[in-house]
């Protein structure tokens, strides 16, 4: 199938394509890349119409939960929503090891949903290096929410909020020392704070976190001057807070809709995505040098007994690419 073809294929909406068009984007082999970049060309002016969010929080958190639920809610509004949901990768095979779809039975099964799960690889953060790719496909098949899930807490999330419009942070119900276990950073990344599992037994626990966070936020320097962190309670399994959470999304598009701060930070993320990928590909092109090939061995064996420092082995291996 050409690009010409699947382009239009995945405009109409046609699922089959845009798996198709996922898969092709993934892939590493030079002819796919070439064909890759020919059918994101063509889809380039149908991208841009959604609202992208960025989803994460520590393993058992309920994320796949909440976003079912969530993304159940969404639809029932009217939309379209794609999730993409980066999976931890074994070691040993380079295979996903917990399948999302799995984990949103009723989302997956859902016609007005579209669930991509694939593996995290080597890339940081938690996210395919080929997600960016993958999300702007989803929007031209006419996806109007996206959700990118990631590994979770502990991996560079910068990653994701590099790539969305809005970052949500799910936290389980827990003060005081509770506080102290979330990175700073992750926390300022947040323009979202959800408190999950606030029913039940956890109730209490979760209505003091939800207090104690309120507190917190306001000494964190702001993503936006346009924008003040929300923390909102959540019971994600129960459906509780849910319409809450779009309610704020709805807020937030608006507030920095408005302020012409959406389209600026989609500015800022596409210029840093073409140097990423630029030294991305560089690094690619440099690896498969034979030039290069010849010395990496030796290189490496120099900086591993510490012979050589990794600065002048490293300006080896580019003198020897550029020659």
């Amino acid at each position: 199938m050409t690009p010409e073809v699947l382009a239009e294929k995945i405009r109409q909406g046609d699922r089959r394509a845009l798996a198709k068009g996922i898969t092709l984007v993934e892939s590493t082999r030079a002819d796919h890349r070439e064909q890759a970049a020919s059918l994101l060309e063509l889809l380039m002016p149908y991208t841009g119409n959604s609202i992208r969010l960025g989803i994460t929080g520590v393993p058992g958190v309920g994320k796949s939960t909440f976003i079912e639920s969530f993304g159940n809610h969404v639809i029932e509004k009217g939309h379209r929503v794609a999730v993409l949901a980066v999976d931890p990768t074994s070691a040993l095979s380079g295979g996903s090891i917990l399948g999302d779809k799995t984990r949103m039975e009723t989302l997956s099964r859902n016609a007005s949903a579209f669930i991509r799960p694939s593996p995290a690889g080597e890339t940081l953060g938690g996210v395919t290096r080929r997600t960016r790719e993958t999300l702007l496909l989803c929007e031209a098949a006419g996806f109007d929410v996206i959700i990118v899930e990631t590994v979770g807490v502990g991996q560079s999330e910068t990653a994701v909020a590099q790539m969305t419009d809005m970052f949500l942070l799910l936290l389980l119900p827990g003060g005081g020392d509770e506080l102290q276990g979330i990175k700073r950073g992750i926390m300022e990344l947040a323009d979202l704070i959800l408190v999950n599992k606030a029913d039940g037994d956890q109730q209490a626990a979760a209505n003091r976190t939800v207090a104690d966070y309120r507190m917190a936020v306001h000494f964190l320097h702001p993503r936006s001057r346009h924008w003040q962190v929300q923390v909102q309670p959540l019971s994600a399994l129960k459906g509780q807070g849910v319409n809450e959470v779009w309610e704020t999304v709805e807020s937030y598009r608006k507030a920095l809709g408005e302020a012409g701060e959406i389209n600026a930070r989609r500015a800022a993320q596409a210029r840093a995505w073409m140097w990423s990928e630029t030294a991305d590909s560089l690094l690619t092109e440099l690896k498969e040098s034979n030039s290069v090939k010849e010395l990496v061995h030796a290189l490496e064996q120099d900086v591993i007994e510490g012979k050589l420092p990794a600065t002048v082995a490293a300006k080896k291996l580019i003198d020897a690419f550029r020659h």
